[in-house]
């Protein structure tokens, strides 16, 4: 009976989820964490399909001028407890990027912990070289290639009651740039209710 009424709360929760709301099932131990995570995308934001199950949402925003490439944010989430510490992430944030100088990223990024609407947030703002990351299922090799000498990545970890949600936006540092604001506005729309 009381996986049958999981069950039913985890639909109408599903069924209540907005464009930019993120539902996830009810935990058995903590019915304090049935919430969802609630956050709104800037205008100018260009909404894309995700191309993975673990993205939750994916946008491209248009390049600035003089760029050759468009930025890409995605937000992924893996499941409660599940995507590992903030420090891996980091981490494996700060090795994607790499100095001209063939100095380690670690030592010029950006990282502060900060909180957002009662929820821990790690951010990460880096510039460099950007090596890529996780492929996208299915994505096929650009027929030009992109230099990526001059790139950015601004990402954030934000801690949930259902476990922690991945930002990472990544594009040539004039498009961050150009981006910043709104960037940070989407940031602090985030909200657990």
């Amino acid at each position: 009976m009381k996986t049958t009424i999981l069950l039913v709360a985890a639909a109408l929760v599903c069924i209540g989820c907005g464009k930019n709301s993120v539902a996830t099932a009810p935990s058995s131990k903590a019915a304090q964490a049935t919430g969802e995570l609630h956050f709104k995308a800037p205008d100018g934001w260009q909404e894309e399909k995700p191309n993975s199950n673990m993205r939750v949402a994916q946008y491209k925003l248009p390049k600035a001028d003089g760029d050759s490439a468009d930025a890409e944010l995605v937000l992924y989430y893996f499941g409660q407890g599940q995507g590992g510490s903030a420090q891996a992430n980091i981490d494996r944030w700060l090795n994607q990027m790499q100095q001209s100088d063939g100095s380690p990223a670690k030592g010029k990024a950006k990282i502060e912990n900060i909180t957002i609407n009662g929820m821990p947030v790690t951010t990460v703002d880096v510039m460099g070289k950007y090596n890529g990351g996780m492929a996208s299922p299915g994505a096929t090799p650009s027929a030009t290639p992109v230099d990526m000498s001059d790139y950015r990545m601004r990402a954030a970890i934000i801690e949930t009651p259902k476990g922690s949600y991945f930002v990472k936006l990544t594009g040539p540092q004039k498009t961050i740039s150009h981006w910043d604001q709104a960037y940070t506005d989407y940031i602090k729309s985030f909200e657990f209710k």
